[in-house]
């Protein structure tokens, strides 16, 4: 709710008496005036000699006082003005001059309280009004029905008019109020977000340090183990070994600095509570087989010993979380620029200092029409995650009017590595493609 200064309520509740303070009595005296240069306009009017014109003066004073006395008990304060309408009979046609602070009273009341617990209170001050003009008029040599429809309009306008403005007034305000509560929920509520949003960044950050720790140092210690065995029996083998355990510091610094940008990416599948998943190139094949099941053309092909390779720790956590990403990316645009299309995804392990990933598909299927989309970001995404990881990305148009996105990925196999990967190939004439078909296929 919007709160105002305090100083300007209190300077409201002297400032407006007095205005209708100087305003009534300066009419009053106008009155006099008028009625000396015409009598028939305004009559009854008394003088200023008239003990009659500085009783209405006094009058006008405790209507003006009782006005600012009726900050707490606004309907109070509304009944004691509108009382001073009929002592003020005695002025004639001039008794209008008091109508000015039983208008500001019933404003300030309609304000104040709810109309409904307030219509016996309009009822009353509206009588008053009624009961002085009519007085005023019989005062004057008027009689009849006139009277007392003039009574009638001039109490029913001294609150009526008030009340009408006082409601559009209200319901502005509380207009503004609930706009203003609307705003601060709102604020609240992308607050909220935003902690989610950094305890998520958080989340994710400490999977990701901790894939990132457990895989470099893992086999560090392994490695120190080794050298301790090695320093005295096998010199030559422990300064391989530090060899080793110098690339693997290296490879996790370079991780680190790399991790910052690559957790910004804001596609990675998070559940409410859950964990954040790290995708691998393992997870291909889920990612091609959620495709299939969103009713894309799509086929996965392994050659090699990829998934060897991936567990191996050969090809590092954050480049296989590249792989993964271009792969998804390149499905996504298949999906947007050429509908209808058969894409193929080709995983190759064959050589062993890289893992190549293949993203092609064909060109658009019979009345299908490419989506219209703004000019994107993927392409861009994919060269970063290339130069970041020390990957090599390739992409363009094929022969047949398709689309061929190649990323070769480099693997660090070391001499314990190669003897895992090779204990899991078979030999070269067992060995045939692994092959995954959509529905299409």
């Amino acid at each position: 709710m919007i709160e105002r200064p305090a100083h300007s309520g209190r300077r409201a509740t002297y400032v407006v008496p007095a205005a209708c303070w100087l305003l009534s009595v300066g009419l009053l005296a106008a009155s006099v005036v008028l009625n000396d240069a015409d009598p028939s306009a305004a009559r009854g009017v008394p003088g200023f000699g008239d003990v009659a014109w500085w009783a209405a003066v006094a009058v006008l004073t405790l209507q003006a006082a009782a006005l600012g006395a009726s900050g707490a008990h606004p309907r109070v304060g509304l009944l004691a003005v509108a009382a001073g309408v009929p002592a003020l009979m005695p002025l004639g046609e001039a008794v209008g001059v008091g109508l000015l602070p039983v208008l500001v009273a019933a404003y300030r009341a309609v304000l104040a309280r709810p109309a409904r617990r307030l219509t016996p209170t309009l009822v009353a001050a509206g009588a008053l009004v009624a009961a002085g003009v009519a007085g005023s008029e019989v005062g004057n040599g008027a009689g009849g029905l006139a009277v007392v429809v003039a009574g009638l309009l001039q109490g029913v306008a001294a609150v009526g008019l008030p009340f009408v403005l006082a409601s559009v007034v209200a319901a502005r305000q509380d207009a503004v109020d609930a706009l203003a509560r609307t705003a601060e929920a709102q604020s609240r509520e992308r607050d909220a977000l935003v902690q989610v949003a950094v305890e998520r960044e958080r989340t994710a950050m400490a999977r990701e340090l901790h894939d990132i720790a457990a895989h470099h140092l893992s086999g560090i210690a392994v490695m120190t183990a080794a050298i301790g065995r090695q320093i005295d029996v096998d010199p030559d083998g422990a300064k391989v070994a530090v060899a080793q355990v110098r690339e693997q510091s290296t490879a996790m610094l370079r991780d680190l600095r790399n991790l910052v940008v690559l957790l910004r990416d804001v596609d990675v599948p998070v559940e409410p509570g859950g964990p954040v998943r790290m995708e691998t190139l393992a997870g291909i094949g889920d990612l091609v087989a959620r495709a299939q099941e969103a009713g894309l053309a799509v086929s996965l092909t392994s050659t090699g010993p990829v998934a060897q390779v991936a567990a191996s720790g050969a090809v590092g956590p954050l480049a296989q979380l590249a792989a993964y990403r271009v792969v998804q990316e390149a499905l996504a645009n298949a999906a947007r620029h050429a509908p209808g299309a058969r894409c193929d995804v080709r995983l190759d392990a064959h050589d062993e200092g890289r893992v190549e990933v293949v993203v092609r598909n064909g060109p658009p299927g019979a009345g299908e029409a490419p989506a219209h989309h703004d000019p994107g970001y993927g392409l861009v995404g994919m060269h970063e995650r290339a130069e970041l990881t020390g990957a090599t990305l390739r992409y363009g148009p094929t022969l047949d009017g398709g689309w061929q996105v190649t990323l070769s990925v480099p693997a660090t196999v070391s001499a314990t590595v190669s003897a895992t990967v090779s204990a899991a190939v078979p030999p070269a004439a067992d060995r045939a493609p692994t092959t995954s078909e959509g529905q299409d296929a």
